[in-house]
């Protein structure tokens, strides 16, 4: 039998003597926003979850952003284009100021690459960044970014919420931002305040005074401050809540499907998960369906293969189940790799947020069964982040979405090659996935783009870089007076947090 949190839900919600923060009493113009985590910390060019680039979103801007359709827009840049050499060209807008009152302009975009793509950067798109050759800078409102080869999705590299511009002479230890909002006060684990920046350069925009992002780790305590009154807005409604918040007349819900993913991590760089064999025989051991009603109440849909959602013109469904169900297999594949007695190891996930800590026991369960027995560890958020980035586990269970929805945006969790990330396997040897992927930002045709995505799916089938696991629906709930707010399509749910500056109380 799966055991589950669910038996346990209301009782934890009354507990009188859980941490509750401070009420923040509302006021006309002011968004009481509650946040899933409070962020590591606010460095624009690192990741440190989807918290923290929901506030990041807010104090700085990049050349491009996701619209409300999942398309890209301008946002510091007005135009780009690909020229004929193969270099994209960005045209800036003239008008758009620092919060510090200085002009962005092409200077401040090759500043901000070199430090991203520097050789002692820790940039979540260091190694991205790493394969422009030069930046040219004819004028202050023209950007020209060189490459090793010509890259279709460049643009898209800058809508990433670890990716944003900001001035040339900052100190790379606290860049100074142009978004639309300013940081303005901190209280270390408990809450973020941002102000409307006087400087932004969009009329009318941002339409609220202020946002007081309120770290409440505990989901049903998130869920109960919003039922309360005690917050407009919160992200991550608990999936086992999202009924309660429809059925609310007062509240409304935005929910996303087929956004986010559970799935599970490897260490490569020792025995035995440096072995494909062994990754794939516990991709072939957990029955994905416990997971969707456990971890997610039905509201979400198993996942055996690649990240990519049933519509999307690279779906292929005989690919999409490649790790289907199949312990006999997964036995079979660990007599081949010496290691038909089983084994013992350690599992890393995180007891803060729900849906990890639930994935994470029935992965362990059902790892039993092969005869692997994963030994769990459950620190908070910021330990799971630092200990996964360093590769301080054995195998690791997270929760992720792509970068954009089209398939170069799962180099975020395919490309191992990529600089150490929380959020990726460390040091899994994959070369044939990080070929194909990289052959598919290099082609610009879209019928042969979706014969090398599928090529990377069959790729990755055998070298197994992750495991996906299920996917997830994603959920902001909200007093219905709230405004002007999208949760983004797909994969891009994670970046909605940039909507906010069209937010306001209706």
């Amino acid at each position: 039998m799966i055991t589950t949190r669910r038996s346990l839900i209301a009782a934890t919600t009354a507990l009188p003597f859980l941490h509750r923060p401070a009420r923040a009493q509302a006021r006309p113009g002011y968004l009481r926003y509650g946040l899933s985590a409070f962020p590591p910390n606010l460095l624009p060019w690192d990741s440190t979850g989807a918290s923290a680039g929901t506030v990041k979103m807010l104090i700085h801007r990049s050349l491009v952003a996701w619209e409300r359709t999942g398309q890209l827009q301008g946002e510091l840049a007005t135009s780009w284009a690909i020229d004929e050499s193969g270099a994209w060209v960005f045209k800036l807008r003239p008008n758009a100021l620092f919060h510090n009152g200085e002009k962005v302009t092409s200077e401040d975009v090759r500043w901000t690459i070199e430090q991203v793509a520097g050789e002692k950067s820790t940039a979540y798109m260091r190694a991205q960044f790493q394969n422009v050759v030069r930046v040219e800078t004819p004028d202050a409102t023209t950007v020209r970014i060189v490459t090793k080869e010509k890259i279709a999705t460049v643009p898209a590299w800058f809508a990433n919420y670890n990716m944003f511009v900001c001035w040339h002479k900052s100190d790379p230890k606290a860049p100074i931002g142009c978004g639309p909002y300013r940081l303005v006060r901190q209280e270390r684990g408990t809450s973020v305040e941002v102000a409307a920046s006087p400087n932004y350069y969009k009329p009318g925009l941002p339409k609220l005074k202020s946002i007081l992002f309120t770290a409440y780790p505990d989901e049903n305590l998130r869920n109960a401050a919003l039922r309360s009154g005690d917050l407009d807005m919160i992200e991550y409604v608990p999936w086992q809540s999202m009924a309660s918040v429809e059925a609310d007349p007062r509240l409304a819900l935005a929910e996303t499907q087929g956004a986010a993913f559970m799935d599970v991590l490897f260490n490569g760089t020792r025995p035995p998960f440096n072995d494909p064999r062994v990754r794939r025989a516990v991709a072939h051991a957990v029955q994905r369906k416990d997971i969707v009603q456990a971890a997610f109440f039905g509201r979400g849909r198993t996942l055996e293969g690649v990240p990519i959602a049933e519509g999307s013109p690279y779906y292929d469904d005989a690919l999409a189940h490649g790790w289907n169900y199949d312990p006999t297999r997964s036995k079979a594949l660990l007599a081949e790799a010496g290691m038909a007695s089983g084994f013992s190891c350690k599992m890393l996930s995180t007891a803060q947020f729900g849906m990890h800590k639930d994935t994470a026991e029935i992965v362990q369960q059902y790892l039993a069964a092969i005869g692997i027995q994963a030994e769990l560890s459950l620190p908070d958020w910021s330990t799971r982040v630092s200990l996964g980035t360093r590769g301080q586990y054995d195998l690791a269970i997270h929760g992720v979405s792509a970068d954009s929805n089209d398939p170069d945006g799962l180099a975020v969790v395919m490309d191992t090659s990529l600089s150490p990330s929380h959020g990726r396997s460390f040091g899994v040897q994959a070369p044939r996935t990080i070929a194909a992927l990289a052959r598919g930002r290099a082609e610009f045709d879209e019928a042969r783009r979706i014969e090398v995505y599928k090529d990377m799916q069959r790729a990755a089938l055998e070298e197994v870089p992750m495991v996906g696991l299920a996917w997830r629906s994603q959920g902001f709930g909200m007093d219905k007076r709230v405004a002007g707010f999208t949760n983004l399509p797909g994969a891009l749910s994670t970046s909605s947090g940039g909507m906010l500056e069209y937010t306001s109380f209706a």
